[in-house]
């Protein structure tokens, strides 16, 4: 008589959409990606408070509740968009580039302009930023684009990627959002760059690039500023620079102690781009280095996991996700430290923002989706 067969044989041959997920997803990425909304939410109610006072809200946690209610919005856009397979994601970004390409166009007429950029729409209270949710839809479109070039090599494949490239960095730039437009420049070049990019599509980026950024150098008067003052600091007001050093300087090894710190007081944009100088001074430099290698970690196993995917789109589509994500990591804490002129971009699930926590959990939700199966563990114990 056969045995019965045990909970693991089900398990194994339980093959429904969830539990497929569960073997398949890269829980490594997974649980670093909610172990920073975790930190988000911590440095909120560090930082929160007191930019609520600042501004002149009546109720001092009201970003506090703000970002609870982003996380947990970004914690359900980043599973939805995990389960779906390689095909279903590309539909998907399709579809939300199609979107927020029109949203896009909309905003230069109707928008609701802030520091002098007209990048948002007002919804029930709430702001949107369009360009958050285009970035990693265009990478993921322009990454399947590419692969065509495989099946069907007389198509004009890679003419059409960057022509939705140029249309989309154009958008940026009347916003205008240089920041923005320079990090989605770099991720669609290292997805150029894995779907193999020709040298002379390598030498007209490098040429167009430093031309246009010398075009905005002259035209735009804000970004001129901000070149000046990094490379000339003593002749320009750096005031946020200088609190962020301040506040990075009075955290040592192990900070003030959480609610203690000082400068997020008088650091106007503390709460956003500055959140992980209000991090540091708090916390001081242990946590800093243990929020440096969570990052760093999450995309060298994103990258790894992409090296092993064998569909083009996929692979070139995840390298420039993951891309995405680590680059603006590194461009705001570069500018908290002072290392490049300020961008004016978030900390990814630290800031305060919703449309950047949507956008992030946009990017490696999708990313996700396409490296299922592939993660150091998930391989090693079903592949």
């Amino acid at each position: 008589m056969n045995a019965a067969p045990t909970a693991l044989q089900f398990a194994r041959s339980d093959t429904s959409w969830l539990t497929e997920w569960r073997r398949t997803v890269d829980w490594g990425l997974m649980g670093g990606a909610f172990f920073l909304i975790a930190i988000g939410l911590l440095m909120s109610l560090a930082a929160g408070p007191t930019a609520a006072k600042r501004i002149g809200y009546d109720h001092e946690y009201f970003f506090v509740i703000r970002q609870a209610a982003f996380a947990v919005s970004a914690a359900v856009i980043l599973i939805a968009f995990s389960m779906l397979n390689q095909a279903w994601a590309r539909r998907a970004a399709t579809v939300i580039f199609i979107g927020a390409l029109l949203l896009m166009v909309w905003i230069l007429v109707f928008g609701y302009e802030a520091k002098g950029a007209q990048r948002w729409l007002r919804i029930a209270g709430f702001s949107l930023q369009p360009s958050e949710m285009v970035k990693p839809a265009l990478i993921v479109l322009s990454g399947w684009l590419l692969a065509q070039r495989e099946a069907y090599p007389s198509g004009p494949w890679a003419v059409i990627a960057f022509v939705f490239y140029a249309v989309t960095l154009g958008l940026l730039l009347l916003q205008p959002d240089v920041g923005q437009a320079a990090l989605l420049t770099a991720a669609f070049v290292i997805t150029f760059f894995i779907s193999g990019l020709p040298w002379k599509w390598a030498a007209a980026f490098a040429g167009g690039g430093a031309g246009l950024a010398g075009l905005l150098y002259a035209l735009l008067p804000h970004v001129r500023v901000r070149v000046n003052s990094f490379v000339n600091p003593t002749q320009y007001d750096t005031y946020q620079i200088d609190k962020a050093a301040e506040a990075i300087g009075r955290g040592g090894l192990f900070g003030v102690g959480p609610g203690e710190g000082l400068v997020k007081a008088s650091l106007p944009d503390a709460h956003t781009d500055f959140i992980f100088s209000v991090m540091v001074e708090e916390f001081g430099l242990v946590a800093a280095i243990v929020l440096l290698a969570v990052f760093s970690l999450m995309v060298l196993r994103g990258f790894r996991a992409a090296a092993r995917l064998d569909d083009g789109y996929a692979r070139a589509a995840a390298a420039g996700l993951f891309c995405l994500f680590g680059l603006q990591a590194a461009i705001n804490i570069a500018v908290n430290v002072a290392l490049i002129p300020p961008k004016g971009m978030t900390l990814p699930f630290v800031s305060y923002g919703g449309s950047s926590m949507i956008g992030t959990a946009l990017t490696l939700g999708l990313a996700l989706a396409l490296v299922r199966g592939q993660g150091t563990r998930t391989r090693g114990r079903y592949g």
